[in-house]
């Protein structure tokens, strides 16, 4: 099919279209997306949380870990911090991402918090409507709603989610689905039509209210072109797919018409990142991740290894030339390195906001690396808890 479906998919000239605008929508933000680069970093740095679950540890103990990373990051001028749907991998706890987002704002105070993001052919729009509705009542102006339309987990997984007979419709309907989301949240279907009398509440049809700006991600030309061409901003997977990451992006922005939400392209890139006091310490909690990731595309998913169970793995060959490979992508070392490496891929790039993932075994781990990539920057310093 063509990257734009054949729905007609409305642009989103609503009139939430500046996603809440001014109503609180994060520190430098002028209408809830563009954000400011803090201390010495090159664009506004934020958070990918995977809600990653290392061996020997619980969901509880992650999603503790979010918490704390949510606080730091609001502590360091970070600009937003973002939870990603998954299902039926026991090494990440974010099946649920409106329930964390919603424990998240509930312990922080002025962060972004977002989606990145709900899977839409998992489920109903009226249902995304809502929950994000509510979310946007809980913390306004500060609530972000990102959608992919991948399943984020294998085919029977997703089977599972959507119920029998919907896989291949899902797939196929994205563009209707987002059409039919967006007059959710402005609460504007046009007389005649089947939902004009369906309300997503919590929502306009209260009263005048904010509603969170739509982003798409991606990690294909698919949805960089459709968020360009609907004037939308755009998040390129370039933690698990870095090759495509410079073609995606130069299609959003060829293919990006202005829009009531963004004059111009604003495209955030994923990047997997982990600093720590040493290069080898680096090395050996990226290895942890790695050696999941391999697990996780071999059939055998499980929890996040730890360093040691890493280290001391077996690598065949082709299993080898795979972790090397991810490894490359990912930018990990001392601080100093970190942030060169920070540095070259949004000169490259010409990324508008990285989106940091720590991935490794340990909490302490991921909350260290990214206070070490803010003080790197000479980020400031305002106080938060910690574990």
């Amino acid at each position: 099919m063509s990257d734009t479906g054949d729905a007609d998919v409305q642009r989103p000239e609503g009139r939430s279209g500046r996603g809440g605008g001014d109503a609180g929508g994060g520190r430098g933000s002028r209408d809830g997306i563009r954000g400011t680069a803090r201390g010495r970093a090159p664009v506004p740095l934020s958070v990918l949380d995977l809600v990653t679950v290392g061996a020997g540890s619980t969901a509880h103990e992650s999603l503790r870990t979010s918490v704390a990373i949510a606080r730091l990051a609001e502590s360091r001028g970070y600009h937003r911090h973002w939870v990603a749907e998954h299902h039926s991998m026991p090494g990440v706890a974010s099946s649920s991402p409106a329930v964390i987002l919603a424990h998240l704002a509930a312990h922080t105070s002025r962060i972004r918090l977002g989606s990145g993001g709900v899977m839409l052919p998992n489920h109903a729009a009226l249902a995304v409507a809502e929950q994000f509705g509510t979310l946007e009542a809980l913390a306004p102006g500060r609530i972000d709603l990102g959608l992919g339309r991948a399943p984020g987990t294998d085919g029977r997984t997703a089977a599972a989610l959507r119920g029998p007979g919907r896989l291949d419709e899902a797939a196929d309907g994205f563009p209707r689905q987002l059409a039919e989301l967006t007059r959710f949240l402005d609460d504007d279907f046009p007389d005649g039509h089947p939902y004009a009398r369906v309300h997503a509440v919590p929502g306009p049809v209260q009263g005048p209210v904010g509603r969170p700006p739509l982003w798409l991600l991606g990690s294909s030309g698919f949805s960089a072109r459709l968020a360009g061409e609907l004037g939308l901003p755009f998040a390129y997977a370039h933690h698990f797919s870095a090759a495509g990451t410079l073609p995606a992006l130069d299609l959003y922005r060829q293919s990006f018409r202005p829009s009531a939400v963004l004059d111009a392209p604003y495209a955030v890139i994923g990047v997997a990142a982990l600093a720590a006091d040493t290069e080898a310490e680096a090395r050996a909690q990226v290895l942890t991740g790695a050696l999941s990731m391999l697990r996780l595309r071999s059939g055998r998913p499980g929890l996040v290894p730890s360093p040691q169970e890493a280290a001391a793995y077996p690598f065949s060959a082709p299993e080898r030339e795979f972790v090397d490979g991810w490894l490359s992508t990912i930018v990990h070392g001392t601080p100093d390195a970190v942030r060169a490496g920070l540095d070259g891929l949004a000169q490259r790039t010409g990324a508008d906001e990285l989106m940091l993932t720590a991935n490794a075994h340990g909490g302490a781990a991921r909350l260290r690396s990214y206070a070490l990539v803010a003080d790197a920057y000479g980020m400031p310093q305002e106080g938060a808890d910690q574990l």
